[in-house]
């Protein structure tokens, strides 16, 4: 794919320089501080946390404030609140911001049931006077810079995007992320990127877009032709830094790395599941890494069937010498692959 070579600026929102101008999505259950900490260095600019309920803020429960938990290594960090509520919101916005936050995001993007039939996520945008005032709620709760994330609108009826982005702007709002489909999309279908250019060509404040970049040339392309300031990469990421690390290698206008093979793959993956052992304990992370080693697991020959023995271990000692095992056994057929 052919595309305008051209160093990428960082992406500035208020005081905050984001460079390169990639943003980790926040993704429930997955962006963790570790998951954060451990994608940081492939080139993420910004890292954002699992979005956390501002209701549950109020009750300070240890697993809600595990949500929002820092290293440190992963910063700059966006804390993403959800809620329906704009003075709920602005409580938990202030809350967030001394935890660490150096940036307050607002979730009008999720539609997961979970979210929406409590009026949050994507179902805000069934009322857009509610999220003007959440959204100045926010901004008057805060002394950093407050962001918003969203979609189109609640079905393709009634799409609000630009019209939400104006008041966005008006209360303060710094910056805007905008996933391409309608909240009753979920996930299917296309992303419609002649939107995100619309909504650049429609505000002044900065616009990372977000949707099917699952490709680092793709990427760019979008990017060069939508005019956006940044991108946001999600479920593309997962068992895949590596997506990162070569865009960020376009965005500074050099070949990228080739793609790695599967031992290097799962070398990496056998570094996530330590790290997790280590952070969260072995009853917590065993479960937890079960999904990202099915992420880690894609593209080799019987990989399928190491994922099916891989989801029924109970320690973290068979896991890791499944790992270690396959990975010798690939190491030992690459160059039989290579002289065929």
């Amino acid at each position: 794919m052919v595309y305008s070579r051209v160093v990428t600026p960082p992406l500035r929102i208020g005081p905050i320089e984001i460079s390169p101008p990639i943003v980790l999505a926040p993704m429930s259950g997955v962006t963790n501080r570790t998951l954060r900490a451990l994608y940081k260095p492939f080139g993420f600019g910004l890292t954002v946390t699992e979005f956390v309920s501002s209701n549950a803020l109020q009750y300070g429960g240890k697993r809600t404030m595990e949500m929002i938990d820092q290293h440190g290594v992963e910063k700059p960090v966006s804390t993403q609140l959800w809620g329906n509520d704009p003075q709920i919101m602005a409580t938990a916005a202030n809350l967030v911001r001394e935890c660490g936050a150096d940036i307050v995001d607002i979730n009008f993007g999720c539609p997961a049931p979970k979210v929406t039939k409590t009026e949050g996520g994507s179902a805000c945008l069934r009322d857009v006077d509610r999220c003007e005032a959440i959204m100045k709620a926010v901004v008057d709760a805060v002394d950093c810079p407050v962001t918003m994330k969203m979609r189109l609108g609640w079905t393709e009826a009634d799409l609000v995007f630009v019209e939400v982005a104006k008041r966005a702007q008006a209360v303060g709002v710094q910056a805007l992320t905008l996933h391409a489909r309608t909240a009753k999309q979920f996930y299917k279908g296309s992303a419609d990127w002649s939107k995100i250019a619309e909504l650049k060509r429609a505000v002044d404040i900065p616009v990372i877009g977000n949707g099917d970049l699952a490709d680092p040339y793709d990427a760019m392309q979008r990017m060069r032709e939508s005019g956006v300031d940044g991108v946001m990469l999600g479920r593309a990421t997962l068992g895949n830094p590596w997506l990162v690390s070569r865009l960020r290698a376009l965005m500074a206008d050099e070949e990228p790395a080739p793609v790695p093979g599967a031992p290097e793959r799962l070398r990496f993956a056998v570094h996530h599941y330590l790290t997790m052992v280590e952070e969260w304990g072995e009853p917590r992370a065993v479960p937890q890494m079960r999904k990202h080693l099915g992420y880690y697991l894609k593209g080799f020959a019987g990989a399928s069937a190491l994922r099916e023995r891989l989801m029924r271990t109970e320690t973290a000692a068979e896991t890791l010498a499944i790992l270690k095992q396959t990975i010798a056994q690939l190491e030992a057929r690459e160059p039989e692959l290579a002289v065929a």
